[in-house]
């Protein structure tokens, strides 16, 4: 049986997550339906890309990605249906799967196009419910869609390069629940770059010198302990999926705070990466 996942920035205080399962399984009794995040900040498209080019590779080829933040339909905020890396995702065309598709190009793209579906403020369950029950069932993109190719992308997620690559400039797209701040340098454009060269990572008056593999790497383990770096300082890593990340170490966003909220870093925050 094909898996469904939810990814939404519904929340769970309303009736819509309950909704929209309920909806899943009127149409297919057995169907395993996976929540991936209903916490999505409000309409962040950045983050919501983010958090699903994380977690759709770890499902099976074929799974069914239900993608409901800012899903309502207008001229210029189509339903689509993209087929990318043996993945389905149904969304509206606002960009949410540009980060995927700008390492694997679609096989296919259709507009959604289903008889007698309502135009509401509710589309993730009135349109995208009925189009990714069709495509559990093995039913055809093109059953329900029509050709489409005028997929959005997002400048926010491409760094930017000066002095002949000298410098990267790169923005926060994610701030995790530990309160780390993840920019939108990837580790192979740091490396394609860095030539052997010595680097700064500066952030808000900060500068860091190493960029770590994970979080205990800030520790010098065979330094007293009075000496060493540990809990409350800050380092910069690139993260398990491979983007420029910083933390404060063991950091707690309702104790002593995180990375963001320490350094008061927000969404599109610039992060600068100097090669000396």
């Amino acid at each position: 049986m094909t898996i469904l996942t939810l990814t939404t920035d519904f929340g769970y205080k309303d009736h819509f997550v309950g909704a929209l399962k309920g909806a899943i399984f009127s149409e297919i009794e057995n169907a395993t339906i996976v929540d991936i995040s209903h916490s999505i900040n409000p309409f962040n498209i950045q983050e919501c890309a983010y958090i699903l080019k994380n977690s759709y590779k770890t499902f099976p080829k074929g799974t069914v990605h239900i993608v409901g933040v800012d899903a309502e339909l207008t001229k210029e905020n189509e339903h689509i249906i993209t087929y990318v890396d043996g993945h389905y995702f149904i969304s509206a065309n606002n960009g949410v799967v540009c980060l995927i598709t700008s390492e694997v190009k679609p096989e296919k793209i259709v507009s959604i196009n289903i008889p007698d579906t309502k135009d509401g403020s509710f589309p993730t369950y009135d349109v995208f419910i009925k189009a990714a029950c069709h495509l559990a069932r093995g039913g055809k993109m093109e059953v329900v869609g029509k050709p489409f190719t005028n997929l959005k992308t997002f400048k926010d997620f491409v760094p930017q390069l000066i002095d002949g690559g000298k410098t990267i400039i790169g923005n926060i797209v994610y701030i995790d629940n530990y309160g780390n701040v993840v920019s939108n340098i990837q580790k192979n454009l740091f490396e394609a770059y860095k030539n052997g060269r010595d680097y700064e990572v500066r952030v808000r008056g900060k500068v860091l010198k190493t960029i770590h593999n994970k979080y205990s790497d800030i520790i010098n383990f065979d330094a007293e302990k009075n000496r060493r770096n540990g809990p409350g300082d800050l380092l910069a890593l690139f993260n398990s999926s491979q983007f420029l990340e910083l933390a404060i170490y063991k950091s707690n966003l309702t104790t002593v705070g995180g990375a963001s909220t320490l350094l008061g870093l927000d969404y599109r925050d610039t992060i600068t990466i100097n090669f000396l």
